[in-house]
């Protein structure tokens, strides 16, 4: 069972959560997001969204500034040696296996794609350590496709509003093209990103400062500020 509601309550306690926070926020916009804005480049954001993986955004922000500086280009990536990006990106999370990885991917672009980015879901699913988050995010953020990009965030604050009741970010993502309005794909995960991360905190979050606080469930809140 993925939802505890009615499908047709769920989507439109979501449309008005979704609604309300565009409104109402005031959180810093995720890495890829503003990265996507400075420059709507598939190979840019695809490199972040992997950059940005268990690793903090001003982090992520910065190592990405200093590989675009080095490498812009996918073929200017592919002239680097695996040592070469580890300095440039350090001190991502796994830093060296992302390493290896980039240059991995890169290879495989060059080498079956003509160096360009895919645009489904099936061709970035195929490429080595992109699991559903970083396809689904690249599609949102570097082509405007409408897609659900869950990540912790996501799947935390849309089970704790009560609109689903799943266990893992996937069953999530399944639920969600259920029930969340297509409309506001594009948007979910921006906008859920920021807000979990300042006001719909893991532990204890600020439901006194919750903006949407009369149309969450607080499924699963123990304890709250």
């Amino acid at each position: 069972m993925t939802s505890n509601r009615p499908k047709p309550q769920a989507g439109r306690l979501l449309d008005r959560v979704v609604r309300r926070l565009t409104r109402e926020a005031r959180w810093e916009t995720p890495v890829v997001t503003r990265i996507a804005r400075r420059r709507r480049d598939p190979y840019r954001v695809l490199v972040s969204t992997l950059l940005s993986l268990r690793t903090k955004d001003e982090v992520t922000d910065a190592a990405s500034r200093r590989l675009f500086r080095r490498a812009p280009t996918l073929n200017r990536l592919l002239r680097l040696t695996p040592r070469q990006i580890e300095k440039l990106i350090y001190p991502v999370g796994f830093y060296r296996t992302k390493a290896r990885r980039l240059l991995e991917v890169a290879a495989i672009l060059r080498r079956e794609r003509g160096g360009r980015v895919p645009d489904t879901l099936e061709d970035l699913l195929a490429l080595p350590g992109v699991g559903r988050k970083t396809a689904n995010l690249v599609l949102v953020e570097a082509f405007g496709t409408p897609a659900v990009a869950v990540d912790t965030h996501v799947h935390r604050i849309t089970n704790r509003l009560g609109a689903v009741r799943t266990k893992t970010p996937d069953a999530t993502e399944t639920a969600l093209r259920e029930v969340l309005p297509k409309r506001h794909w594009i948007v979910y995960n921006e906008l859920l990103v920021g807000f979990g991360k300042s006001v719909c905190t893991p532990l204890s979050p600020r439901c006194s400062l919750c903006p949407v606080a009369a149309l969450c469930g607080r499924c699963g809140v123990v304890r709250s500020r």
